[in-house]
C-alpha cells in the first residue's frame, strides 16, 4: 500500500479523461502522467497486430480473437468495444492490483469507455470531460493537422455526438488554454486523491483517536 508524504496509506483512483479529437485530451493526460510518478496509463488488450516499435505489455497486450474471448468469458475485462474491426479491452486485474497499492491509474477513453469503466466500478472512477473552447476552434485545431477534408468532416460530427455526453461527467473544463487547463485538472486530480473513503491510513489514525481509556 503506497503512503502519501505524511506517511498515510491510501487506495487509488480510476482518472478517466474524454473530449472529441482535437480538445487536448491526449496531451493533458500525458503531462498528467509525466508530472506524477503514482499515476500510470492504463494499458489496454487489443486484437488488432502490434504498429511497427508498439511494445507488447507496454503500449498494448496484444492478444489473438480466441484469447480475448476467453477473456470476455472469465469477466476479466472492466470494459471492451469493438473498433474499427478489431477488439479492445481494458484488463480488471492489472487495474485492481495498482488500485489495492494506492497508485493511480488514467484513462485516455471516449464516452462509451468513461461509461462502462463508471459501471463497472463506481467508487473507484472520477470522470473529466474537456470541452474545446467553440466548435470553431475545435475545427481550426483538426485543420492544422493537415487530414483530408472528408476526413475532417467525419471527425467533427463525431465530436458533435461526443460533446452531448457531456453531463454524465464529474468534471468538466475548457481547454482555451492548456496551461490552465492542466492546473484546473491537477487540481481535481489532488481533491479526489483526499477523499475520505480513499484515504484509509487516515480512517485508521480516526478511529484509534476516537478511543479512550476507562
Amino acid at each position: 500500500m503506497w503512503n502519501d508524504a505524511r506517511g498515510f496509506a491510501r487506495r487509488g483512483l480510476m482518472f478517466v479523461l474524454s473530449s472529441p479529437s482535437g480538445a487536448g485530451k491526449t496531451t493533458l493526460t500525458r503531462r498528467l502522467m509525466n508530472a506524477d510518478a503514482q499515476a500510470a496509463l492504463s494499458v489496454s488488450a487489443t486484437t488488432r497486430p502490434p504498429r511497427l516499435g508498439e511494445v507488447d505489455g507496454k503500449d498494448y497486450f496484444f492478444v489473438d480473437e480466441a484469447a480475448f474471448e476467453r477473456m470476455i468469458q472469465e469477466d476479466a475485462f472492466l470494459e471492451w468495444a469493438h473498433v474499427f474491426g478489431n477488439r479492445y479491452g481494458t484488463p480488471r486485474a492489472a487495474v485492481e492490483d495498482r488500485l489495492s497499492k494506492g497508485s493511480d491509474v488514467l484513462f485516455d477513453v471516449d464516452w462509451q469507455g468513461a461509461r462502462a469503466l463508471a459501471a463497472a466500478a463506481p467508487d473507484d472512477v472520477v470522470r473529466v470531460f474537456i470541452l474545446p473552447p467553440s466548435v470553431d476552434e475545435l475545427e481550426r485545431r483538426l485543420n492544422s493537422r493537415g487530414d483530408a477534408a472528408d476526413v475532417i468532416a467525419r471527425r467533427m460530427d463525431r465530436a458533435v455526438a461526443e460533446i452531448s455526453h457531456w453531463p454524465e461527467y464529474d468534471y468538466v473544463l475548457v481547454n482555451d488554454d492548456v496551461e490552465r487547463c492542466f492546473q484546473e485538472l491537477t487540481a481535481i486530480f489532488a481533491a479526489e486523491r483526499l477523499r475520505r473513503a480513499r484515504q484509509t491510513g487516515v480512517a485508521t489514525l480516526a478511529k484509534g483517536m476516537s478511543r479512550r481509556d476507562a
